[in-house]
């Protein structure tokens, strides 16, 4: 099939390799134009635009896909479909309709639960012991449209949303390329999602990244890993934002691991090697923290240079 893949971020890369090494006629990619980036806020491109620019792939990047030159664009290309990993905006009826087998998404949760932008984040901050890809194919509606194919993931205990997202994108490469094959082959028919176990998944921003330590540590732990490496979970020290790393759980027989009782939720208490802060149902030692205009550091580290005082406590 002649096939333009619409993506943006790396997390596209497995899928727009893996297609590219296929069979099928990768004819260009779409993409979300040029964003400024870094101190000078210089324009830079896409993951998927910089690897189409090194491959001599037509690259397409309208601001909007309801422009007529972009529709007008993709028609020209004539795509028998159009794969999507992470295309990052609106896609319009007009164009759903161009490709004749439609748009088919790679989606990183086993549909209907956790649709939106941040499955990945949110199946990991629940508490969710497997999670998964789909490709459906795009409709009109937040990720509602008829699934062809579902793969499943254990989620690890010291998963972040990070190593469980490279996982998903690397298995989901394989998933929606075997999809594309099957469509070609008229073996596939797309079958409605269930009406029930429909969970949304929004991006996550900088508010729901800071951390309560009023929590269970469980819920503080999966928090944490399920903001890294975005948004970044943080907390304030002395009235600054403080970074933070994953955190590791105290074993159940170490639930006091520091001389002067359990701390209280927040409370800082920093030995020579490491560094525990109290939650609603103990205590978590902190990994890497990264204060405020400085690179990070083991909590260790950080702790010998702030020297916390009996009592003080983080997200004051």
């Amino acid at each position: 099939m002649r096939l333009i893949l619409a993506g943006t971020p790396a997390v596209a890369l497995p899928a727009l390799a893996s297609i590219a090494a296929s069979r099928h006629d990768l004819v260009a990619v779409l993409t979300r134009p040029d964003a400024p980036a870094g101190r000078g806020r210089r324009l830079v491109r896409s993951p998927v635009a910089a690897w189409a620019d090194e491959h001599d792939l037509p690259v397409l990047q309208p601001a909007r896909l309801s422009e007529p030159t972009a529709l007008q664009a993709i028609r020209d290309l004539e795509p028998d479909c159009v794969p999507v990993v992470a295309y990052g905006a609106l896609i319009r009826p007009d164009a759903l309709a161009i490709p004749p087998h439609g748009w088919v998404n790679l989606h990183f949760s086993v549909l209907p639960a956790w649709r939106g932008a941040a499955p990945v984040q949110h199946a990991l901050i629940a508490g969710d012991e497997i999670t998964g890809a789909s490709t459906f194919r795009l409709d009109e509606g937040l990720d509602t449209g008829p699934v062809y194919g579902v793969l499943t993931e254990r989620i690890r205990p010291q998963d972040t949303a990070g190593d469980l997202l490279d996982r998903l994108a690397h298995a989901g490469a394989r998933l929606l390329l075997d999809t594309l094959d099957g469509i070609e082959a008229g073996l596939l028919d797309p079958r409605p999602q269930p009406a029930d176990g429909v969970s949304l998944a929004p991006k996550l921003t900088a508010d729901d990244a800071r951390i309560d330590w009023r929590a269970p540590a469980a819920g503080v732990d999966r928090r944490i890993r399920g903001c890294t490496p975005e948004p970044g979970a943080w907390t304030t020290w002395r009235g600054e934002r403080l970074g933070l790393g994953p955190v590791s759980l105290a074993a159940a027989a170490a639930r006091n691991p520091t001389p002067d009782g359990v701390p209280s939720p927040g409370e800082v208490r920093a030995g020579k090697r490491e560094v525990w802060v109290g939650t609603a149902t103990g205590p978590v030692r902190l990994g890497e923290v990264r204060p405020a205009g400085k690179r990070p550091m083991a909590a260790a580290d950080w702790a010998r240079g702030v020297r916390p005082q009996p009592g003080e406590v983080l997200g004051d």
